[in-house]
């Protein structure tokens, strides 16, 4: 449970920095590190082990 917070955490605070590069007009080369961040904690996220998952109940 206090894993998908941390992954809902992490996505939430890189979608940010990515939103606030685009609000201050950045260089795309500034972009680079949140997307790439943002890539890889979706490609951990989803590729977890089925014990690791939420069940619905």
């Amino acid at each position: 449970m206090i894993k998908e917070w941390a992954y809902a955490g992490f996505f939430f605070l890189m979608s940010g920095a990515v939103f606030s590069h685009l609000a201050n007009q950045d260089p795309w080369s500034d972009y680079f590190g949140p997307v790439l961040l943002l890539v890889l904690i979706s490609v951990s996220w989803s590729f977890r082990p089925d014990d690791r998952k939420l069940v619905a109940s």
